[in-house]
């Protein structure tokens, strides 16, 4: 069996103590490939760092969280836009629209922006994109609607939406969802719109050290926890682990191997 977190950030301060136990965590539970979306540009050395000091299992991914989308945003993406044409990145990540947090929102027009640049970075560099979107569906998807080709695709990362936004995301054709702990979360909701979803659509994430499944939630997630986020589907979806894992490690490979990873 063989499994791939497609979003985890290893390179989160929570991590700096143990590193080399939450890799070798990883390994055991045959995680055999983490990719590694960038927040800001306070964080690229630090993800530079994690990719050098464990290659051939942490791939980086570069791009500017929504979070980080406010004043003088341009200069950031320029930074951001300089590390993925000179450096080597599977992915334009993470990016998207986030309408959560009171401060977010009072820079909706800047993520909107922010987010649409790195939508056209990644179908000029034809690398998948990751997109973050919290309480953003209808606004991500008004700018994929008028972006999408043949050179955009990518992961829906975090995906917690309703059946309809799955349905949508699925008539792109070439977006996976990304399910992660919040699966496990009793009222969550997320298992009764997963059973909707064809399983071609799914791929495995923990968003370390975010959204820690059950019944570890609570404590720093780790990419050896995509074990329970598997378990999980595989009952979802009245399947076997290894069926879960097998699919779900195709699906990662299909948006990822495009760029040698």
């Amino acid at each position: 069996m063989q499994l791939i977190d497609t979003h985890s950030h290893l390179f989160w301060d929570s991590f700096d103590n143990d590193i080399d136990e939450v890799i070798e965590r990883a390994k055991k539970a045959n995680v055999t490939k983490i990719f590694c979306p960038n927040v800001d540009v306070k964080t690229i050395e630090k993800l530079k760092k994690l990719v050098a000091n464990f290659p051939n299992i942490c791939y980086p991914l570069m791009g500017l969280h929504p979070s980080a989308a406010k004043e003088n945003f341009e200069k950031d993406l320029q930074i951001i836009e300089n590390e993925l044409e000179t450096g080597k990145y599977y992915g334009v990540g993470e990016v998207g629209i986030d309408l959560h947090w009171e401060n977010n929102i009072e820079h909706k027009d800047q993520q909107i922006e922010a987010f649409r640049y790195q939508v056209r970075l990644a179908k000029k560099l034809k690398l998948p994109l990751i997109i973050h979107g919290r309480k953003a569906y209808d606004e991500i998807f008004s700018v994929i609607d008028n972006e999408i080709d043949d050179n955009l695709y990518g992961i829906f990362h975090c995906f917690t939406g309703t059946i309809n936004q799955a349905m949508h995301i699925m008539e792109y054709k070439s977006f996976k969802m990304g399910i992660g702990g919040v699966v496990t979360y009793k009222n969550a909701g997320l298992d009764k719109t997963l059973k909707n979803i064809d399983m071609e659509y799914l791929v495995l994430e923990t968003d370390a050290p975010f959204l820690t499944p059950v019944p570890l939630r609570g404590k720093r997630n780790e990419c050896s926890y995509l074990t329970y986020i598997v378990k999980k589907i595989a009952e979802i979806k009245e399947t076997s682990v290894d069926e879960v894992a097998r699919i779900t490690t195709e699906n990662a490979l299909a948006i990822f191997n495009k760029n040698n990873a």
